[in-house]
């Protein structure tokens, strides 16, 4: 199984979630809502997507079973990541005259 396109939006908040990515294996199969983490005084991290139960725990939705997949995928989103520019504030604001 390879990854065949992963897409990646950078966000721009006071949280410590930095981007959302979605991840193509073999053109054939996507996962949405990867998110990237930054941690204080650790590295990024790459953070499959969950669910909230009724009772407010969490699990994956989806999730590599063996390391080296794991390693893969965060090496490919942080690889997308870091060549992805940085959210502009400037597109966002009004311009003035």
């Amino acid at each position: 199984m390879q990854i065949t396109e992963v897409r990646l939006k950078k966000i721009k908040s006071e949280g410590n979630m930095k981007a959302v990515a979605s991840i193509t294996f073999d053109d054939c199969f996507v996962i949405h809502d990867v998110k990237v983490i930054e941690r204080q005084d650790k590295p990024l991290l790459v953070v499959m997507p969950e669910t909230r139960r009724k009772n407010g725990t969490r699990s994956d939705v989806a999730h590599p079973i063996k390391q080296e997949t794991r390693d893969m995928i965060t090496a490919e989103v942080l690889k997308k990541y870091d060549e992805t520019p940085d959210v502009d504030d400037t597109a966002s604001a009004p311009v003035e005259e």
